[in-house]
């Protein structure tokens, strides 16, 4: 395949280098990574026909800006509510366009998200660590963060197409953001057990791969001895003074501090998206119906990303459709 090259000429600071994650390493002490919102980063490959899980870039607050020294790529860009512009030409944001030699791609973040994904149709030259590019930023092993001067060269397909097209993005269930009690509840009054459903929270601006920090009423544990036990994405982690953490995919493996909740897996890339100074709410459910919820969320997930992953026109996929089923005629007969 021919060789894209591109310079990074700006990146936010959360810029990095992701692909679907290192599985099978908790016992070693060594977390998932991969992408914070794997929504977006499932619709960039999707709407390139790439396979799943491949290398891309995550970004996040101060987006990117990058310039294409060599060859030709086509990228995706989806997640959030973040925009891109090829040289000077809005595109908008859930879009792909493509790369020529020359061109500048401007990514930026809107006022109401905090990730997103840059994907390219090819393969993108990275260090792995234990078989993968995902960045453990906090051990700056994978593929690594991105910063100005940074060249990133791609074994891109040949593009056929120079056409930008958009695409829509995923129907979020509105409301509360959903929890699983647990799993240290004996650590917490019924009162602070309570509250936790009761009360507003805000997302503060202390956030990272590793967490995101609310700000709200205390939820003090009862005590803080007990012994280190295996976390999870998605655990609220309460320190001791009642400050409440959401652990996101740099999540530790163990913790000395209780978890009051989990916030389940459908939710998570909806709570991810949360801008830092926005209030929110949780809401309890109980381990089954979050493993119903689970399940609709997959069937739903798997009919959108057809859907994205589709690149016919709107004629052809009218042509290709069955839109007389059911019609009968109007005799009855």
């Amino acid at each position: 395949m021919p060789t894209a090259v591109l310079r990074i000429e700006q990146a936010g600071p959360l810029t990095s280098l992701q692909d679907a994650g290192r599985r099978g390493h908790l016992r070693h002490g060594v977390t998932w990574s991969g992408p914070v919102e794997p929504l977006g980063f499932a619709a960039a490959h999707a709407a390139l026909a790439h396979p799943p899980g491949g290398t891309a870039i995550e970004l996040s607050h101060g987006g990117i800006t990058l310039r294409c020294l060599e060859g030709c790529v086509r990228f995706a860009l989806a997640g959030g509510d973040f925009s891109a512009s090829l040289d000077g030409q809005a595109l908008g944001g859930w879009t792909t366009g493509v790369l020529n030699p020359g061109a500048r791609l401007v990514i930026r973040d809107g006022p109401a998200s905090n990730w997103a994904t840059l994907a390219f149709a090819g393969t993108i030259a990275a260090p792995r660590w234990l078989d993968s590019t995902a960045t453990l930023a906090l051990a700056g092993l994978g593929g690594g963060r991105l910063a100005a001067e940074d060249r990133l060269a791609i074994d891109a397909r040949i593009v056929t197409d120079g056409a930008s097209r958009s695409f829509a993005p995923p129907s979020l269930a509105p409301g509360p953001i959903r929890i699983v009690p647990g799993p240290q509840l004996e650590f917490f009054s019924a009162e602070t057990l309570a509250l936790l459903t009761a009360a507003e929270f805000t997302v503060t601006p202390v956030f990272d791969r590793m967490g995101m920090v609310l700000e709200g009423p205390p939820l003090p544990p009862l005590s803080l001895t007990m012994l280190s036990t295996p976390v999870i994405r998605g655990g609220i982690q309460i320190n001791g003074a009642g400050a409440a953490t959401v652990l996101l995919a740099d999540h530790q493996t163990t913790a000395g501090y209780p978890r009051i909740g989990t916030v389940i897996s459908a939710d998570l890339p909806r709570f991810a998206q949360i801008r830092p100074g926005t209030p929110m709410r949780f809401a309890a459910v109980t381990a089954a119906e979050a493993v119903q919820i689970a399940r609709q969320t997959a069937m739903e997930t798997g009919r959108w990303l057809a859907q994205v992953g589709d690149t016919r026109s709107l004629l052809d996929r009218l042509l290709g459709s069955n839109l007389v089923d059911g019609v009968i005629s109007a005799d009855g007969g």
